[in-house]
């Protein structure tokens, strides 16, 4: 079952910074959706996968979750 979670990432000003967090995300699940508003840096990912994980993904390719 896929449930929404909102992470508010510090970081991302491309892009390049966009495609990097979807990546992540889709490694760790490759059936969810993410949403990202560069501007605000939120990031909205609709995901089975645990929001710990999903943190994990996205702090790994540097960026800061707030």
């Amino acid at each position: 079952m896929q449930t929404t979670t909102t992470f508010q990432v510090q970081g991302m000003s491309c892009g390049h910074c966009e495609r990097a967090v979807t990546q992540a995300v889709q490694r760790l699940d490759p059936q969810a959706t993410v949403h990202i508003d560069r501007a605000s840096g939120k990031v909205d990912v609709a995901s089975s996968a645990p929001r710990e994980a999903l943190a994990a993904a996205i702090a790994q390719e540097g960026y800061s979750i707030t």
